[in-house]
């Protein structure tokens, strides 16, 4: 006999006519007035502050700003060299002014990309930054992902405490029940020790609860950025989730964040590949100096240059053949991102599907009858016919069906959280839209 168990003969005794109702529908005693319990903010709005206040997401958007300021850079031309020119045909004697050829002044020179390479580069930093983007929206969709998860697994946590919590209670009225037909020599003394002994065990199991939902709720602190004891009220209810009505294989690999990740770091290789084979053009280069002589009348000197890739052997082509690899490399991913996407969508089908068929089992057969069972022994018993370790087998059935209702509600909801991670924005619903 079990804490559970011990609750049923409250039931049968003190109150008969409630079993087929849930213990979390427990009324106080008369005159006393019903606590008004907090509750915790929606999922929708736990989504909207950890994906406000999540150090992991603040810290990819800085990386994605980075990204960002850095495109331009990427394609500018390189810093202008000034010089000071000196040419003095006399040396060591100074003859500027004194000899027609000895002069001095400023040159400048600026060196000048192949056509084409400027552009390539500010491509290829575009690339990076929708990498960075990618990254940023598949990690607020994990992150969304999780806070419902955590939700749903709250959900499942408080509908089982509340359980054991109207079960306290019912242990309560046991025990004057049992000392009471004890003292009048209908039990025996077994049944007095095994009650209090179930007053013990209902106490380390609500403990054990309790710090499971610690444990929970510091997890989802740590989303949104807040102290790990930081309170979080019950969660009474679900979100309504519905599936997507449309094939969900197509829906994963065309909005998965993952996918699109993936591809956004193919174009990025494709377009270094470009940026390395550019490489083989030559660098242009042009300068202007003003030489002044003196009383002579001043020299201008016009240059230009080529900065011509003459060890490609050992730098362009090597540099071109590792940027093939590289665009082969991320082209695998992609294709492995597909198929994992493909893997995704038909293990969430599945999971959705069972979780629908036994919800629907548990409300449609599993509770109902688990109420009846528990009604027809508590009447055998009451009569003198039944037995009493029969009352409790039912009664553990009928607590257990409720908490694994709620548990298969849970799982449902966490099974769609990872649906919208794939296929939706962190704060819309694909679903939603669709119906």
């Amino acid at each position: 006999m079990n804490y559970l168990s011990v609750a049923v003969l409250a039931l049968a005794l003190a109150l008969p006519c409630q079993t087929a109702v849930s213990a979390n529908q427990v009324s106080p005693p008369p005159g006393q007035a019903v606590e008004q319990e907090t509750l915790a903010p929606t999922a929708d709005e736990l989504v909207a502050a950890a994906l406000e206040r999540s150090p992991s997401v603040a810290a990819l958007r800085e990386r994605l700003a980075v990204a960002r300021n850095m495109i331009d850079p990427a394609g500018a031309l390189p810093d202008p060299i000034v010089e000071l020119m000196l040419a003095d045909m006399g040396f060591p004697k100074f003859t500027v002014g004194t000899d027609e050829m000895s002069m001095i002044g400023p040159e400048v020179r600026q060196g000048l990309l192949y056509p084409g390479k400027r552009e390539a580069r500010r491509q290829a930093a575009r690339a990076e930054t929708e990498i960075r983007g990618a990254e940023l929206d598949l990690l607020q969709r994990m992150v969304a992902a999780q806070v419902r998860t955590l939700y749903a697994r709250l959900y499942a946590l408080d509908r089982e405490r509340q359980s054991l919590e109207a079960a306290r209670e019912l242990l309560e009225m046991l025990s004057a029940t049992v000392a009471a037909r004890y003292g009048a020599g209908q039990a025996e003394q077994e049944a007095v020790i095994k009650a209090q002994l179930e007053v013990s065990r209902l106490g380390e199991r609500l403990d054990d609860l309790s710090a499971d939902r610690k444990t929970l709720v510091a997890a989802l602190n740590r989303l949104r950025d807040l102290p790990g004891e930081a309170p979080l009220g019950s969660v009474p209810v679900l979100p309504p989730a519905a599936f997507p009505a449309s094939s969900l294989e197509e829906l994963v690999l065309a909005n998965s964040a993952e996918v699109a990740s993936k591809q956004a770091a193919v174009s990025a290789a494709a377009r270094r590949l470009d940026v390395a084979k550019l490489e083989l053009k030559p660098n242009l280069s042009a300068g202007a100096a003003l030489g002044l002589r003196g009383s002579f009348d001043p020299a201008v000197t016009l240059r230009f240059g080529l900065e011509w890739p003459l060890w490609r052997k050992q730098k362009q082509e090597p540099m071109i053949h590792a940027a093939e690899h590289e665009l082969a490399m991320a082209q695998a991913d992609l294709r492995d991102a597909q198929a994992a996407a493909r893997s995704e969508a038909a293990r969430l089908a599945a999971e959705w599907q069972r979780s629908e068929r036994q919800i629907q089992r548990y409300q449609q057969a599993i509770v109902p009858q688990t109420s009846a069972a528990i009604d027809a022994a508590r009447s055998s018993y009451l009569a003198g016919r039944g037995d009493f370790l029969t009352v409790v087998d039912d009664f553990n059935r009928w607590l257990d069906a409720r908490v694994q209702l709620a548990s298969r509600e849970a799982e449902r909801f966490s099974t769609w959280a990872e649906v919208e991670a794939l296929i939706a924005s962190p704060t819309g619903s694909q679903a939603a839209k669709e119906n």
